[in-house]
């Protein structure tokens, strides 16, 4: 009977020692590792800022007010387009361009680009510039830009820039809208809008806002009019502009030309280079490197122009009975025509009016 017990515990000893060999790895056989710390630290979920933070608007433009500040009218080059000239106030020589189409050729009208009427309107907090033209929905439909330039110290030389990209919307945006301001004061280079031999400026060179990133993310917006598809609205808040009483501005309109670094462009052109859109000037015509572009005269705001600021809309003068002036000191121009505009003769004014 012992040796039955004994030989009992030698089997169960057996069996519990294969158990716990079968437990243990062999010499050859790699032991399991702790699974590594990436994968614990993947199973938790962490959050931090994002890398891409939406900007916050607070202030946004919402409608132009009641009352202009000032209006200038411009040429509709579409009249002339099969002609291949422009309908009048190309100079280059003054800054004054009616280039609405393609180089050298001038086989190609570009309507989306011909300005053919120009508003400012401005309240507490907003400057206004608005921009028709002769037709946006054109086929012609490359990329183009819209812009405003302030001459805040009434030198005739611009001091801030409003650009934007052609926008698709009713709502204000400030997707691609840029301002750019001439910090060091070389737009116009010697003599404002008038061409300088070898000048070296370097135009608007630098930008405080880009498509809402800036110290002000409400600093510039554009839309398209809800009254007028033909027509954009730019907006640029007044503080960002030195909140100026009293100022010069003009607008523009143009492609790949219409760049902040080429102002003036009678100061970085030659005539022979920029070329002309007048026929009646054969040493020039046709445009050449200055093309696909168009501006505004320039509107006095907040003060009364004496007539000699550089690149001013016509100022038109009464005729003083008694004088000896002729009835041509008070001409009609061509910006009071059609619809919403009436002519006075007698005190030489244009007002506007319902359609």
């Amino acid at each position: 009977m012992r040796r039955r017990n004994i030989n009992s515990t030698f089997a169960l000893v057996a069996i519990i020692s294969t158990v716990l060999a079968c437990s243990f790895p062999s010499a050859t056989e790699t032991p399991a590792t702790t699974p590594p710390a990436t994968i614990i630290v993947e199973n938790i979920v962490t959050e931090g800022p994002p890398t891409d933070t939406s900007i916050q608007h607070q202030v946004i433009p919402v409608s132009l007010p009641e009352f202009r500040s000032s209006h200038a009218g411009d040429y509709d080059s579409s009249i002339t387009a099969q002609e291949k000239k422009s309908a009048g106030g190309d100079r280059f020589t003054f800054e004054r361009f009616e280039r609405p189409f393609n180089a050298n050729t001038m086989d190609v009208y570009f309507a989306n680009l011909d300005i053919v009427d120009t508003f400012v309107y401005q309240d507490d907090t907003w400057i206004y510039g608005t921009i028709q033209v002769k037709d946006r929905t054109t086929a012609n439909s490359s990329p183009y830009r819209f812009a405003m330039q302030l001459d805040t110290n009434l030198d005739g030389k611009g001091d801030w820039l409003v650009i934007a990209s052609n926008p698709s919307s009713t709502d204000w945006t400030t997707d691609g809208v840029q301002v750019f301001q001439d910090t060091n004061s070389d737009v116009g280079d010697l003599t404002a809008m008038l061409t300088d031999d070898n000048a070296i400026g370097d135009g608007f060179e630098t930008m405080i806002f880009d498509n809402g990133k800036g110290d002000d993310p409400d600093s510039a917006w554009i839309r398209i009019s809800s009254q007028d598809s033909n027509t954009v609205e730019i907006a640029v808040k007044r503080s960002v502009v030195g909140n100026p009483t009293q100022y010069l501005v003009d607008m523009w309109a143009g492609h790949a030309t219409l760049d902040p670094a080429l102002f003036d462009y009678s100061d970085h052109f030659t005539h022979e280079q920029a070329g002309a859109a007048d026929p009646g000037l054969p040493n020039f015509y046709p445009i050449k490197s200055v093309y696909e572009l168009d501006n505004s005269c320039r509107m006095a705001v907040g003060f009364q122009p004496t007539g000699s600021e550089p690149g001013l809309c016509q100022v038109l003068v009464p005729v003083v009975p008694g004088s000896t002036a002729g009835p041509t000191a008070c001409v009609r121009p061509p910006t009071c025509f059609g619809c919403g505009y009436t002519w006075d003769p007698v005190t030489c004014t244009c007002s506007q009016v319902p359609c």
